[in-house]
């Protein structure tokens, strides 16, 4: 079907269908305002980031502490993910899909791109570790759980399934944004924030910011088996794969299916 069909078809004067033009305009309408806020912005809503993961962390150990049961464990883990939705905090790994359209469609600068992925990632990892230390202070009977728990991350090699976990990792937090952008129902949205926290923690996905408090829990209390240069070394690679697995497997391929509407906002830019 031509271009032109479509744009008869549809409600819209769009050359894509009607809700890919709405879920188009929420992302770049969103992304235009994330990528232009000030550091202190940034860096708080960063922070904040990392201390409502943190509480769906809390939420993981105890129900894993309890049960033994990952994937139930996973579910609990939604209580983070739902924190970020409603308190409109912000994860580094949720700054794929939205700002890279944004960028893509000139309404945003790489270098703003590049201010909100630092600030957002370093606040992140600040918040967390804050947060998992006063709950690993609150709850010590929680200690050999977090340990255990974080040994999985912080002492795993190097190899291709590592590698193909943290690809999923990256994939999966982005592919809930995706569904998260995809509908105005606040009910879809919670919907998508389960789904992505049951299949991130429940499966034990590598996710560099989710696995990164469990480490620090686990260092907070003295008794790890591992330092913070073992989390380096983990968070290093782990990282790379999880922004490889966001822009490639996912973002990547919503920019090329909205590659006509994409076309005519770059073309409005550079006429304003």
């Amino acid at each position: 079907m031509s271009e032109t069909s479509q744009r008869e078809l549809g409600d819209s004067d769009s050359p894509i269908e009607d809700e890919l033009e709405a879920a188009f305009g929420r992302m770049v309408d969103e992304g235009t305002q994330r990528l232009h806020r000030t550091w202190r912005e940034v860096l708080v809503t960063g922070f904040f980031g990392g201390t409502e993961v943190a509480v769906g962390v809390l939420a993981y150990l105890s129900v894993l502490a309890a049960t033994q049961n990952k994937l139930l464990a996973g579910l609990a883990f939604s209580i983070g993910f739902l924190s970020l939705l409603l308190g409109r905090s912000e994860l580094f790994t949720e700054g794929f899909l939205v700002p890279v359209t944004t960028v893509a469609a000139k309404r945003a600068s790489f270098r703003q791109l590049l201010k909100l992925w630092s600030g957002t990632l370093i606040a992140n990892l600040v918040g967390g570790w804050v947060l998992m230390w006063l709950i690993m202070t609150a709850f010590p009977q929680l200690h050999e759980q977090t340990v255990e728990s974080a040994s999985h991350y912080a002492l795993a090699p190097l190899n291709a399934e590592t590698v193909a976990l943290s690809l999923l990792g990256g994939m999966v937090i982005t592919l809930m944004t995706r569904m998260q952008h995809g509908t105005d129902s606040m009910t879809g949205k919670i919907a998508a924030a389960v789904v992505g926290a049951f299949l991130l923690a429940g499966l034990q996905m590598f996710h560099s910011i989710l696995d990164s408090l469990l480490i620090f829990g686990a260092l907070s209390t003295g008794d790890a088996p591992f330092g913070y240069l073992d989390w380096l070394r983990w968070f290093g690679y782990t990282v790379v794969g999880n922004v490889v697995g966001g822009l490639l497997l996912v973002t990547l391929l919503r920019l090329l299916r909205s590659k006509d509407r994409l076309q005519e906002e770059r073309a409005a830019a550079d006429a304003t």
